[in-house]
């Protein structure tokens, strides 16, 4: 049984069909950090409410003015468009967000006597976020089965393929993509413009499955 590191994003929610189209959905963790694409809330709480999987909310906002200046959770930093590169891909990142998430994953799944957490790093990831490698994963992974009298495992069943990779998965698993949030800006809509709208409009394509997206561009 794992429980789930959940954003309500594409990988993730893939991530959670998995999971619980194979039985060891024993739950989801959903993380308010400051993010102002929080839209991704409601994507969460739906998806795991079809799947009848319980979601748990940690409410961690209040560490936002800790995480300094990135276009993710600071009003001052604007969200930059186009495709990733080395001079914006750092603007989107969040200092250790990915410890931080999954080391209060940890304790939930601990609480919960689950002897296992998952997220969804993906290859595509390892370049513009290095919580995402390998090299992170093993070294948390070592930690978790030490913090505790029972150990913890760190499942990244996604850490070598790619974004279409998943998309692909997602379709043969039925994943409803209309119902995941990508984009980093708040609203309504995708913006279709900032760099995580165009790689999940690359994937869709390169996949050869329909992208059901709404995108305000």
């Amino acid at each position: 049984m794992a429980l789930i590191v959940y954003s309500g994003g594409l990988d993730s929610t893939v991530l959670l069909h998995k999971l619980a189209a194979e039985g060891r959905a024993d739950g989801a963790l959903w993380a308010d950090y400051g993010q102002r694409h929080r839209r991704e809330y409601d994507c969460a709480a739906s998806n795991c409410r079809k799947l009848g999987v319980a979601l748990d909310v940690a409410d961690l906002s209040a560490l936002r003015p800790l995480f300094g200046d990135n276009a993710l959770t600071s009003a001052a930093v604007g969200v930059p468009e186009g495709e990733y590169a080395e001079s914006n891909m750092r603007m989107t990142v969040v200092p250790n967000r990915n410890m931080i998430l999954l080391a209060i994953a940890a304790a939930r799944a601990i609480a919960l006597k689950t002897d296992s957490i998952a997220y969804a790093a993906h290859s595509g990831d390892h370049a513009a976020y290095p919580d995402c490698r390998n090299e992170f994963a093993d070294a948390l992974d070592g930690a978790l089965r030490l913090c505790h009298y029972e150990p913890v495992r760190l499942e990244r069943p996604f850490i070598n393929m790619s974004k279409a990779d998943i998309v692909k998965l997602g379709a043969e698993l039925k994943v409803d993509f209309s119902e995941t949030w990508s984009c980093y800006n708040g609203g309504e809509l995708h913006c279709g413009k900032c760099a995580t709208c165009l790689e999940r409009k690359q994937a869709f394509k390169s996949a050869g499955v329909e992208d059901t997206t709404s995108y305000a561009e």
